[in-house]
């Protein structure tokens, strides 16, 4: 087995996140996500300072490293300068790195932050797309998003954007050469390649699962990732 306390300390994250931890549980009682989830910061440090392989493995391959919503509440109040957050980051990375991710329901889906958000960054230079916020995926939004995505373009022009359009302006075109150049910095700093991985595992979890996964979000293991949720993962 690789041995993991040593990859972790290669990510720069962790390197700034964790100095040392005396499990006094100031992060979790601050933690928004510890109050809403089964989660526990203070023990996921615990653990990983243990440098214990095993037990590293199974945080990799858990549910606990993908409830953090990074909002580093954490950083504010460690007596020590910690910061926890920084160190899920590097736990996520890695579980993302080695495959382990695939192993829990909340992991299997960076393949759907991939599929929408990771690729309308590179495919159009906006994190949040708006022809992609659909009802269908979002029916949270209700009938007036409905009514939103069928009259875009004259509303979102009337408000003063520049949808789709050349030049400056809100929700504009972005150009082709802008596109290739975050498409470059993505491949310089080893982003494609993360997201090659997650494509990767992904197909391989699908083919167990007897799944059929394809290209795009139309197809069954994207929808299982999507909706799954056993119930077990809030207090």
């Amino acid at each position: 087995m690789e041995k993991l306390y040593e990859m972790l300390e290669k990510d720069i994250r962790f390197e700034e996140g964790l100095n040392a931890c005396m499990n006094c549980g100031v992060c979790t009682a601050i933690c928004p996500a510890a109050e809403f989830y089964c989660y526990d910061p203070r023990k996921i440090v615990d653990i990983v300072q243990s440098k214990d392989n095993n037990e590293i493995a199974k945080l990799l391959k858990s549910e606990e490293i993908w409830y953090c919503g990074e909002c580093m509440s954490c950083k504010t109040r460690c007596p020590r300068g910690n910061a926890p957050g920084l160190i899920i980051m590097a736990l996520r990375g890695l579980s993302q790195e080695l495959g382990y991710f695939v192993e829990s329901e909340k992991g299997r889906q960076q393949l759907a932050i991939k599929r929408t958000v990771g690729d309308w960054i590179l495919n159009t230079g906006y994190c949040v797309y708006l022809d992609g916020i659909s009802t269908a995926m979002h029916p949270e939004q209700g009938p007036v998003w409905e009514w939103v995505q069928d009259n875009k373009k004259e509303l979102m022009n009337r408000l003063g954007g520049n949808y789709k359009g050349d030049g400056p302006g809100i929700l504009r075109k972005i150009p082709d050469e802008t596109l290739a150049e975050l498409r470059k910095i993505f491949e310089v700093t080893g982003g494609l390649d993360r997201y090659n991985k997650i494509e990767e595992y992904s197909k391989q979890k699908a083919a167990e699962m007897d799944l059929e996964l394809d290209e795009g979000i139309d197809n069954e293991y994207f929808r299982h990732i999507y909706k799954a949720n056993d119930g077990s993962h809030t207090r």
